[in-house]
């Protein structure tokens, strides 16, 4: 089978949209840090949708540590397909927004060099919560972490997310260059905010002055994003290219639902993304909490217990009637009440929309893919919840055996004592707290709430929380987790 390629795009099978433009006109105006599945199958989307119009916001993709991604589409010049599927029907298209791929690694001074054009207005970011090297409790620089040590000695090779930011903005300082706005998509409470402080507490171990400029003149807008992309799997290439008629070596397959939320405070010029289907609005706030604490929560959820109990997708973890009931319940009783109003929004029916699209059999969303990097996830995803209802004396039955999921999870080893492949930022730290504690929850609950840059100091405090989370992780260990999820069902009721 031949490859999509730009040459091979008039032999697409019937019915697949493809670039309505002429990608030789289209120009470099956006850098892309992260290029995985979910910018390709969300940011880049809407990107596309407006480049008849405007050609000036072409995205070079940039992957910061594995050459994979480059690999696989550049012979296909940056093309790549995203399939939208409900279960009952696809929707498949062709997406052309990339105008280059880079990886860091291979060449920092020449990234650097490209964050420097003028013609670069903005640098975007999907790393995923770790990729900021920042403690997730507080929301600050982790000085100590091995690539911000290297990056502050190192200016000129970065190897950091925030090394690539800063050292750009520091080139265009020197040219007399107006700076680019830094926008970051990926799910961190009050996101840009958030990079803002990072970034400029990166600068300051280099140059106060240049941490100064960037304070005073660069933007950082808030986003919220939401669409479920799961990895890609060799069984998602060989059915998109059977459908597509060419061979996609890194296809994107999604759902139909997208949505992106901007605070509309770009630097300079912004694409029109608004054209698009995105949202501009001057506070993202209210619409990231409802999204992290209900989808993401939700999500994270499903993946410790859904997991512990055998389920490889969310789709399984959803047919688990228990789960379910538990889940839905979890977003209606506990983490409702803890948003702000959104007015006109209708919580209600964006929780039913939830449920259906956790549903969604055609999307393989792994279990294992969501639990990954859970001590980043947790503060936003869970913790501020609990928080919330705890100053408010409410219950959080619930949300604490969520928690007590993720112990159970870490502890290495599932209910049929196979081995659980944990993939974390601090999974050493795990898998040696969790072996000195032992499978007791008296000891395991503990020395698993000691991680202060998880759960900070006043959390693990509160007898409330700690309680009932070492309760729910005892009830785990040894009636089991479809009966616990049963039994706090009955509980919370």
């Amino acid at each position: 089978m031949d490859r999509l390629s730009p040459s091979t795009l008039d032999r697409l099978s019937a019915g697949i949209l493809k670039p309505n433009y002429d990608r030789t006109a289209v120009a470099t105006g956006i850098i892309h840090l992260g290029l995985g599945a979910f910018h390709r199958g969300h940011q880049a989307v809407y990107t596309d949708a407006l480049l008849r119009d405007d050609p000036r916001w072409g995205i070079l993709g940039v992957s910061l540590r594995s050459p994979d991604t480059r690999d696989a589409l550049q012979p296909q010049r940056g093309l790549y397909s995203v399939t939208a599927s409900d279960g009952t029907g696809d929707q498949r298209r062709v997406i052309g927004a990339l105008t280059g791929l880079a990886v860091a690694p291979e060449d920092p001074a020449g990234l650097l060099a490209r964050l420097a054009d003028p013609a670069v207005r903005i640098v975007s970011t999907t790393v995923t919560e770790k990729g900021y090297s920042h403690d997730p409790a507080t929301g600050a620089l982790r000085a100590d972490d091995p690539d911000i040590r290297h990056d502050s000695l190192n200016p000129g090779q970065p190897r950091s997310t925030l090394g690539f930011i800063v050292g750009g903005l520091r080139l265009r300082r020197q040219a007399g260059l107006p700076p680019y706005t830094v926008l970051a998509c990926d799910n961190l409470p009050a996101n840009g905010h958030t990079l803002r402080g990072l970034v400029i507490a990166f600068a300051e171990l280099l140059d106060r002055d240049l941490a100064r400029w960037i304070a005073d003149t660069v933007r950082f807008p808030s986003t919220m994003v939401d669409r479920i992309v799961p990895a890609t799997t060799d069984a998602d290439r060989t059915e998109v290219s059977a459908a597509l008629g060419l061979d996609d070596a890194w296809p994107v397959v999604t759902e139909p639902f997208s949505q992106w939320v901007i605070e509309d405070t770009f630097g300079g010029e912004r694409p029109a993304w608004d054209i698009s289907g995105a949202q501009f609005v001057h506070d993202v706030a209210p619409f990231e909490l409802m999204k992290l604490r209900l989808l993401n929560g939700a999500h994270s959820t499903l993946a410790y217990l859904g997991h512990l109990m055998g389920c490889q997708t969310v789709a399984e973890a959803m047919a688990e009637p228990d789960l379910a009931g538990l889940v839905e319940e979890m977003m209606r009783e506990e983490v409702t009440p803890t948003l702000p109003a959104l007015g006109g929004f209708d919580v209600t029916a964006y929780r039913a929309a939830l449920l259906q699209r956790f549903r969604n059999p055609a999307l393989k969303h792994r279990t294992v893919q969501i639990a990954m990097d859970g001590t980043q996830k947790l503060p936003q995803r869970l913790l501020g919840t609990i928080s919330d209802r705890l100053a408010r004396g409410l219950p959080i039955t619930r949300l604490a055996l969520a928690v007590a999921g993720w112990m159970r999870y870490v502890s290495g080893t599932d209910e049929h004592g196979q081995p659980i492949a944990l993939r974390d930022p601090l999974s050493s730290q795990l898998r040696a707290l969790a072996d000195q504690a032992g499978p007791l929850a008296n000891r395991l609950a503990p020395a698993l709430l000691s991680l202060a840059s998880v759960f900070g100091r006043e959390l693990p405090s509160n007898p409330r929380f700690a309680g009932a989370v070492e309760t729910a992780l005892d009830s785990l260990l040894t009636a089991g987790v479809r009966a616990t999820v049963a039994q706090t069902r009955r509980a919370a009721r």
